[in-house]
């Protein structure tokens, strides 16, 4: 993946490569050596998910991330709706909110930057980009996840994971300690609008029709991703849903925009005050 900066008049357009191939340090991606609650989840072991990042605050965690690029994490952007830039941790390799991780890297934001067209009514292009003040280093515990390309299709019943420190109750009021993973399965888009009117071609959803697993709060801005072989391809980001884990209400995901992404820079970015 490459980075490359244009002038375009009097706007700065910053445009992210994003490919299969990743970044030159790390030329294969969606790769997890170690991979031998979110409602209805089961606990992580270390290094199943080495491209989940955590992004806590004062508070503890308030959402979920993808490595993409050893400087470059993908995420909701309903999760930094105002300052965060000055407030976020991001936590990669991390398998607990309590106690020692020895195989994590903590690092704090140099730069936020939110699709131009978010809808936060709709949730319509409900993405980010989040900057990392350092590049980080790839070991068997952190690295990046595929992305989607142009023309890939998740067809409904696919089977897909989703991981993070969410709620494992949908009436709890505090998330996971220990890492969080559920399967799912794709649920078709004309099938999930008998759930929701609001989903539209840039949305994918995934649960079960009987309920029980599902993402929750907390896990928003994670990644659903899918196995392909023996690499791990990154479809979707949690966005919303109809509490959590219900029967029929499918959990609803931003799916990732392949090739390239671009974003004006004199409007979107999150500026430090």
């Amino acid at each position: 993946m490459g980075l490359y900066q244009f002038l375009c008049g009097p706007a700065v357009v910053m445009i992210i490569l994003f490919s299969v191939g990743c970044h030159s340090r790390q030329p294969v991606c969606g790769q997890a050596p170690k991979n031998t609650r979110i409602v209805g989840g089961q606990n992580a072991s270390s290094g199943s998910w080495p491209w989940l990042v955590s992004l806590n605050n004062g508070d503890g965690p308030f959402c979920g991330g993808s490595l993409i690029h050893n400087q470059w994490v993908l995420t909701a952007a309903h999760c930094v709706p105002g300052n965060e830039l000055l407030t976020t941790t991001a936590y990669l390799g991390r398998l607990t909110q309590s106690g020692t991780n020895v195989n994590e890297v903590s690092t704090t934001l140099e730069d936020i930057i939110c699709h131009p067209f978010y809808d936060s009514q709709t949730n319509e292009n409900d993405i980010c980009l989040l900057k990392l003040s350092a590049p980080v280093n790839f070991t068997d515990y952190i690295q990046p996840v595929c992305l989607a390309s142009a023309g890939s299709t998740f067809h409904s019943g696919v089977s897909s994971w989703v991981t993070g420190f969410g709620n494992t109750q949908a009436d709890s009021i505090s998330g996971a300690d220990v890492l969080q993973e559920v399967n799912l399965p794709i649920v078709g888009n004309n099938e999930c609008k008998c759930a929701y009117s609001e989903i539209t071609d840039n949305m994918i959803c995934a649960g079960l029709r009987e309920g029980g697993k599902d993402s929750c709060q907390g896990d928003s801005g994670a990644p659903l991703v899918t196995k392909n072989g023996f690499t791990w391809i990154q479809s979707g980001i949690v966005s919303f849903g109809d509490r959590c884990a219900r029967p029929m209400t499918p959990g609803v995901y931003i799916r990732v925009p392949p090739g390239v992404i671009g974003f004006s820079t004199n409007y979107n970015k999150k500026e430090a005050s």
